[in-house]
Formats: structure tokens, C-alpha cells, sequence
């Protein structure tokens, strides 16, 4: 009789831990991920070595069971966040996945273009082609486009960059049809749409897409950046800054270990970015004694006024700045003893 209550006890158990682990939950749960050296992933032909070390700091991400679920309420830094905060209305996770590799591309491109220009180095950018990022449910483009698809005409004219792509939807009227042609995995298709208003701003009227250029960056001396399967675009600042010190003869770490966060455009203006506080704690486990944080100009709650209480509660000694731009963190580095 007792070996069969053991049995039973035993076997409830494991059942219980099973559903602990593999029962998902309609969140995602986030906590502090790493800071890690850029000078591995960032490869500039002939580039300087340096005594400091810049960092991108991550955030680790997944899908929420039982026990991630009753941590994120115990653990500081753990974080909960409803499946809809996190991908946009019938994303696949496929497709969410690709949404972050494309946004690191996007990055990626931009950082290499304020480096080189900053360093006075040669380097050129065109055009060739605009990406789905995303696509509307219920809107024209539901069911006909996908996530990575490259649209490469409108009623026959070219589309080269987004922004034209987007001006010339603006010039349309609701119920107008316009023909797309894009490729997917080297097949071009075409199909006729009727422009609708957005669920959200019914005064706009489109496709139902979000939209990425892809530029084709040519560089003197050439640049390779391994980010692998790291996703999204908030490491473009902290790559910018490892491009340049590779290029320039100077050190602009100084000796120091230095981490930030931020996403960058062509203008080299820096924009915020989500999970600051974890980042923060990341940069702090690390040993940075620098941490850049998107300043958002000043806004109330921006992300480096986020970082700086967060900075105050775990009681690290690293300095917290922030910044507008890729020059705010250059003049920062480049006035360090």
C-alpha cells in the first residue's frame, strides 16, 4: 500500500513539474541579460586594438510558464508582459523573429554610416529596396504580404526607399487599387489592393504595413559585423562607437569598460529603447564603469532618467550619462582622463 501511495505521489509530482516548465502562458518574461564585448563581433580591416572595452548590453526574453511566471513576481529586475505588448496583432513568433533580425540590419547599416562618416573614412549608402516589417490584420495587405518581403514596384514605378513608397500611398484616396509586385524567396508576384484606413487612425488610409529600407553600405576599408542571432535595434549607439574606435587612432575607451544602449539613424540621433532597467543591471554585473542611456531630450521619463533610479537602487558605482546623439557620447569619451 505504500509503495502504490509513493507511486501515485511520485507520479503527481512529476506531472506537476512538467506543467511548471512546458505549460505556457499568454506573457513573455524578461530579466537582466549580459554586456558583452563588441570588439569580437566588429571586424574593420587593419583596425586598432584598445586597452578599454565597449559593450551592447542585451536583454534575455521567453515565453512564460508556471515557474518564469511566479519568479517575475519575486525576482527584482523580472519582468511580465502580455503577448500583445510584445508582438504586434497575429504575428507569428516566426515572424516576430524575423521583424528583430531586420531591425538589427537596419541598425547595423546606420551605425556603419555615422562611424565612417565621423572617422572621415569613405563610405557610401543606396537604396535597394523596402522591406515588410509587419502587416495590419485586417487590412489589404493581410494574407498577400509576409514579414522579409521585398516590394520592388507600385503600378509599375520603382520603389526604391520607404519614405517613397509611403508618399506615394498618401497621394491615394480609400477603395483605390493599386498593383504590388514583391519578391519572395527570389519570386517576384504581383497582386491588385484596395487602399483602406487603419484601424487605429481611420483619418490615414494604406497597405497595412510597416515598412524598412535596406541600403546597400560600401565602406573603405571594408567592415564586418557578426551579430549573429542577436535581435532588434538598440545596440546601434554601442556599435557606432566600436566602428569608430577601430578606425581612428586614438582610444576613445581610455582603459575604461564602457556599455549604453540606443538605437541610431543614418543621422547619427539616438533614440530609446525597451528593458533599460535590466540593461542597466546587466552593465553594472559586468564591471562598466560607464553606462550611455538614451536621454529622449530630456523627457520626463526617459530612458536615462529610468537608468539613473535604477543605477540608485542596486548602489553601483558606474556613471550613468546621457545622450541625444552619437556626438554627446563621442565628446563624453573624448574629454575622459
Amino acid at each position: 500500500m505504500k509503495k502504490r501511495t509513493y507511486m501515485i505521489t511520485f507520479l503527481l509530482g512529476a506531472v506537476a513539474s512538467l506543467l511548471f516548465i512546458f505549460v505556457q502562458l499568454p506573457y513573455y518574461v524578461t530579466m537582466p541579460g549580459t554586456a558583452q564585448a563588441l570588439e569580437p563581433l566588429v571586424h574593420v580591416e587593419n583596425g586598432d586594438k584598445d586597452e578599454g572595452s565597449l559593450m551592447l548590453t542585451t536583454v534575455r526574453m521567453g515565453r512564460a510558464n508556471i515557474a518564469s511566471y511566479l519568479l517575475a513576481h519575486v525576482r527584482p529586475y523580472y519582468e511580465l508582459y502580455p503577448l500583445q505588448e510584445i508582438k504586434q496583432e497575429g504575428e507569428t513568433d516566426e515572424e516576430y523573429t524575423n521583424r528583430q533580425l531586420y531591425l538589427m540590419e537596419e541598425s547595423k547599416e546606420a551605425a556603419i554610416v555615422v562611424a565612417y562618416k565621423n572617422a572621415h573614412k569613405p563610405v557610401s549608402y543606396q537604396p535597394r529596396g523596402v522591406y515588410v516589417m509587419s502587416v495590419v490584420p485586417g487590412m489589404p495587405a493581410e494574407h498577400i504580404l509576409q514579414v522579409g518581403d521585398r516590394i520592388v514596384r507600385i503600378d509599375g514605378k520603382t520603389m526604391n526607399t520607404s519614405e517613397q513608397l509611403i508618399q506615394y500611398v498618401r497621394q491615394k484616396k480609400k477603395g483605390d487599387q493599386v498593383s504590388i509586385t514583391w519578391k519572395r524567396n527570389g519570386k517576384e508576384k504581383t497582386a491588385s489592393l484596395s487602399l483602406a484606413p487603419f484601424p487605429q487612425s481611420p483619418q490615414q488610409i494604406g497597405l497595412g504595413v510597416s515598412l524598412m529600407t535596406d541600403y546597400d553600405v560600401v565602406t573603405e576599408p571594408p567592415v564586418r559585423i557578426d551579430s549573429e542571432k542577436i535581435g532588434g535595434p538598440s545596440a546601434g549607439l554601442m556599435f557606432s562607437l566600436e566602428i569608430y574606435n577601430q578606425l581612428v587612432e586614438e582610444d576613445i575607451t581610455k582603459g575604461y569598460k564602457i556599455a549604453g544602449t540606443g538605437t541610431i539613424n543614418m543621422n547619427g540621433e539616438i533614440g530609446p529603447i525597451g528593458g533599460i532597467s535590466q540593461k542597466v543591471v546587466a552593465a553594472d554585473q559586468a564591471g562598466a564603469d560607464i553606462f550611455f542611456a538614451p536621454n529622449e531630450k530630456g523627457a520626463k521619463n526617459s530612458n536615462y532618467r529610468q537608468a539613473v533610479k535604477t543605477a540608485k537602487k542596486i548602489g553601483t558605482k558606474m556613471k550613468v550619462v546621457p545622450v541625444d546623439t552619437f556626438d554627446d557620447a563621442l565628446r563624453y569619451l573624448q574629454a575622459l582622463q
